[in-house]
């Protein structure tokens, strides 16, 4: 195990992690949502924490979310970056994250899936303009606009 542990303190996050930087900082929210949601890296760099407190469709919604590649004992980390939501109603809720240029994809559950959030991202990246797409036609949209950035 300590041969495990000592590999992984050599080895640097992967480059499709890092471009999640353009996230870190406290945004405010706004369309159908409100409220406000903050992401900043869990030291080493490998996993960006995501608080929310949130108000959608009258529901408040609180929780951490954490963001990066599996990497089980033993094993290369995955190809998708994942996440899992902890929510203050007990959930628990799966995620893919990929960011391409200025444009956020994230897929409930794994990546394809029919329920997914698509935002673009201003030039200056402070605004991401986005919504949630939902199978069967439903959905809504969220604006998230950079409040504050992340302070080393």
């Amino acid at each position: 195990m300590s041969e495990h542990t000592s590999s992984s303190a050599t080895s640097q996050p992967a480059e499709d992690l890092k471009r999640l930087e353009k996230l870190v900082g406290t945004w405010a929210l706004s369309a159908d949502t409100s409220g406000q949601v903050t992401y900043e890296w869990l030291e080493g760099g490998f996993f960006l924490l995501q608080r929310v407190d949130m108000l959608h469709a009258g529901h408040r919604i609180q929780g951490l979310e954490v963001i990066g590649h599996l990497r089980p004992f033993g094993e290369e980390p995955s190809a998708d970056i994942i996440s899992r939501f902890y929510g203050s109603s007990g959930e628990t809720l799966d995620y893919v994250y990929e960011l391409t240029g200025n444009t956020l994809m994230i897929w409930a559950g794994e990546k394809g899936s029919p329920a997914y959030y698509k935002g673009t991202f201003s030039e200056d990246g402070n605004v991401c303009v986005g919504a949630w797409e939902f199978p069967g036609g439903g959905g809504y949209s969220s604006t998230m606009t950079r409040v504050r950035r992340q302070e080393d």
